[in-house]
């Protein structure tokens, strides 16, 4: 549900909201961690007698509605929307009613004022339509506009710096600095002058004062990459910045007062590393007031079409090349690679192919050598993965979707599976169109 473009609300028969999707919160404003399990604060409001709050309505009174005109207003922020709605009862398996649902839109006219942010906050940086990624980007534009501190967990090369300039430059703080400190590249002692600064003479070689990238960030946001390899001396120090918005530079003993929006990154299990001691658990939920978990490209696999279309765009461009198509072999080849340095190594496979290509259509020979072997069969290939059965399942499901023109009901047929089975595993392995 959390892919679905239309708000969608839940609550239970006492009342309480038990659901809220991304485009719920997106649309209103409001998170679903502040609602859930509290009463319905009646959101969504309709025009008739009695009972204005719909949800509370289609409960209470079992009626329900389609596409029916409500308004929603925000008493704090100021802020009114005009809603299509519809709602639907919540039965169990004995048909007895539940909850309620009701799921709307902005109307169209209210266009202006709903006029989606997604487009602006992602640019054409960031690629994607895979659910989890939806998911992720239906968070951003509300994300963007607090103060929130942001821990960013994922692999390396899965795009967490461009979610962090997103967050910044969608953000009021847009026109402040964006300072970026790749924490894991710095020794210790350096780390922290670098983070703080420091006062003439507070080392040898500190021939005068230098300010820290906390104070060059002052009023912007500063990006912490890989804050897992900060040592525990200084994640006292991080820990205070965070809590109290002031630091000391090193030598000194002046506190200095900053207004900083934290942005984290990780890709280590920073739940592993507090466990052996190497991290601090008051630090680590400081900086993990909103987490959000960017997947490895191997299981957003249905992103990795648009993704070869950028790059290849984006090189043709930079090299003065005119590459328009990528043979069905080199796509084939592509789709099936696990790629343990994502989309960072997917873009240097793509640069390296555009190299290597004369013509207007890259082949497999344009790719790396060692990816060019990957062209082996199915079984060997899945032998090679975390869940081999699981693997050669998937390929067995895209190969006959394919033959049947992702027909699902036939594709159902020759797999002797039910249309339902087959649905699951298609959202379970992430197999899209």
């Amino acid at each position: 549900m959390n892919s679905f473009p239309e708000g969608i609300l839940a609550i239970g028969p006492d009342q309480k909201i038990l659901f809220m999707n991304s485009s719920a919160e997106s649309l209103l404003g409001i998170s679903e961690k502040d609602l859930a399990g509290k009463r319905c604060p009646h959101l969504i409001e309709i025009d008739t007698p009695g009972q204005k709050c719909l949800l509370e309505r289609t409960l209470n009174a079992g009626e329900v509605y389609s596409g029916i005109e409500s308004v929603y207003r925000n008493k704090q922020g100021g802020k009114t929307l005009l809603l299509s709605a519809s709602s639907f009862i919540l039965k169990d398996e004995n048909g007895k009613s539940v909850g309620a649902v009701v799921q709307f839109k902005k109307t169209p006219s209210d266009k202006k004022i709903s006029e989606p942010e997604s487009k602006l906050l992602m640019g054409d940086k960031i690629v994607g339509k895979n659910p989890r990624m939806l998911e992720i980007y239906n968070l951003l534009p509300g994300l963007a506009r607090t103060k929130s501190t942001v821990l960013i967990e994922g692999e390396s090369g899965t795009g967490k710096e461009l979610i962090a300039q997103a967050l910044h430059h969608n953000s009021p703080r847009r026109n402040k600095p964006f300072i970026r400190v790749n924490c894991g590249a710095l020794a210790e002692g350096i780390l922290e002058s670098e983070l703080f600064g420091h006062i003439k003479g507070a080392y040898t070689g500190a021939v005068s004062n230098k300010q820290g990238r906390f104070e060059l960030a002052h009023e912007g946001t500063i990006f912490l990459d890989e804050i897992g390899d900060v040592t525990l001396p200084t994640q006292v120090k991080l820990l205070r910045v965070l809590q109290e918005e002031e630091f000391e530079r090193v030598g000194d003993t002046r506190p200095l007062k900053v207004d900083v929006r934290v942005i984290a990154a990780t890709n280590i299990d920073l739940k592993k590393a507090m466990e052996d001691g190497k991290f601090r658990q008051d630090l680590y939920y400081r900086l993990r007031v909103v987490p959000i978990s960017l997947p490895p490209l191997r299981e957003r696999r249905d992103d990795i079409p648009l993704l070869i279309d950028y790059f290849v765009k984006k090189f043709n461009k930079e090299m003065g090349k005119d590459a328009e198509t990528v043979s069905p072999g080199t796509i084939e080849i592509l789709l099936n690679y696990d790629y343990p340095g994502n989309i960072r190594e997917l873009e240097n496979i793509i640069e390296h192919a555009l190299v290597l290509c004369n013509g207007n259509t890259i082949l497999p020979e344009h790719l790396p050598r060692d990816i060019q072997m990957l062209k082996a069969d199915h079984v060997e290939r899945a032998i090679g993965r975390e869940h081999p059965l699981e693997a050669i399942e998937r390929e067995l499901i895209i190969k006959v979707l394919n033959q049947c023109d992702w027909n699902l009901k036939e594709t159902s047929e020759k797999l002797r599976i039910s249309r339902t089975t087959l649905w699951r595993k298609m959202k379970d392995y992430h197999i899209g169109k």
